[in-house]
């Protein structure tokens, strides 16, 4: 019975909100044409009825023509400023979008046409700020990636001018592939029009998890006292099995690791310690990911604010002067791969956990 009564009040809803919209053309108050059809019906009205007045009056028929002109003209300036006010409001907000302030709106108050189009221009507004405002992001993003192979080739540099390191082929081969980092993130630039688009493509691949986070890690060894001014925090891998294999875009992985280590040293206390660990997922070739400090962790409140742009908790605040980027960096990386991240809980400091799905195509196929 509920349920008849629920589709007959839905049908009734529909029949009305039919109804409604049909009206609509001849509704002033939803229709432009229909109000300038009313204006035309008014001023006709208002000099027959002056007419009417003039046959039955001894007033002039010139003095009824000036009162009706008069009346005319007060109605269609009336009418006509309701209708270009909405105009140059947009008028003036269009002006400031040139010159690059996008956070003007329009008022949207009326049911007509021009509400639409006042609507609509406060979308297109909203979707420019927002496209300036990834623009601006990700140029910011691009300079906080920067910053780590040039820091870890930095110092193998120095090492080699100071005399702490030979130039032997291990030490060149580093700072070979920290100048390959380099230029391909350079070339991220030129992929500007599709991260615009939100398309960014995904380069996954088979790879063996310990040999490549050991690189990952030595790097992050070497950049200690560059990026940052921490050299005395202890790195340590764990994974678990040693022979385990995943499968992600290596570039972005790298990307969302380093920057997880490059956090979790910066909060770890003296002499602390930040663990790497690794384990396989439910998935095939899936890939769960933690990275463990020792520091004062992070409030709950703040465990989703940390992971946007610019955001920090409110234990950082007042700390190394970071930009709040790199965990906005992880989480994008991972969102990329369809994936998870988030700060799980742990007894002691902070522990970030990222899950990857691995091949979703043999999950496909099963």
């Amino acid at each position: 019975m509920g349920v008849s009564v629920t589709g007959a009040g839905r049908r009734r809803r529909s029949l009305w909100s039919r109804f409604w919209e049909g009206v609509r053309p001849v509704d002033p108050f939803r229709s432009v044409k229909a109000a300038l059809g009313a204006l035309v019906i008014v001023t006709v009205a208002i000099t027959t009825l002056l007419t009417i007045v003039a046959v039955h009056s001894a007033i002039e028929l010139r003095v009824i023509a000036l009162l009706a002109a008069i009346a005319s003209l007060v109605v269609t300036q009336f009418v006509a400023h309701g209708l270009a006010a909405p105009l140059d409001e947009m008028t003036d907000a269009a002006r400031w979008m040139a010159r690059g302030d996008y956070s003007r709106r329009v008022r949207v108050d009326r049911r007509d046409e021009l509400g639409e189009l006042a609507g609509t221009f406060n979308r297109m507004a909203a979707d420019l700020e927002a496209a300036d405002r990834h623009r601006k992001e990700l140029v910011a993003n691009v300079s906080h990636e920067l910053r780590t192979p040039i820091a870890a080739l930095r110092a193998v540099l120095e090492n080699v001018v100071d005399g702490v390191s030979e130039a032997d082929p291990t030490t060149m081969d580093i700072a070979l592939r920290q100048t390959e980092r380099l230029g391909r993130l350079v070339e991220h630039l030129l992929d500007l029009s599709r991260l615009d688009n939100g398309v960014v493509p995904l380069h996954s691949r088979r790879f063996e998890v310990w040999p490549y986070l050991a690189g990952v890690l030595k790097e992050a060894n070497m950049t200690k006292g560059q990026g940052h001014s921490r050299t005395d925090v202890h790195l340590h891998l764990d994974v678990t099995p040693s022979d385990m294999v995943a499968y992600a875009d290596t570039e972005r992985l790298h990307q969302v690791v380093a920057n997880l280590i490059d956090n979790a040293v910066k909060h770890s206390p003296p002499h602390g310690r930040v663990t790497v660990r690794a384990r396989p997922g439910r998935a095939p070739l899936s890939l769960e990911l933690e990275v463990l400090d020792e520091g004062p962790g992070i409030p709950e409140a703040d465990r989703e604010r940390v992971f946007e742009r610019f955001g920090r908790s409110a234990s950082a605040e007042g700390g190394d002067g970071g930009t709040g980027l790199g965990l906005a960096i992880a989480r994008w990386a991972v969102d990329l791969h369809g994936g998870r991240i988030g700060v799980a809980e742990s007894p002691r400091g902070c522990r970030i956990r990222v899950t990857l799905p691995g091949d979703t195509s043999k999950l496909e196929l099963t």
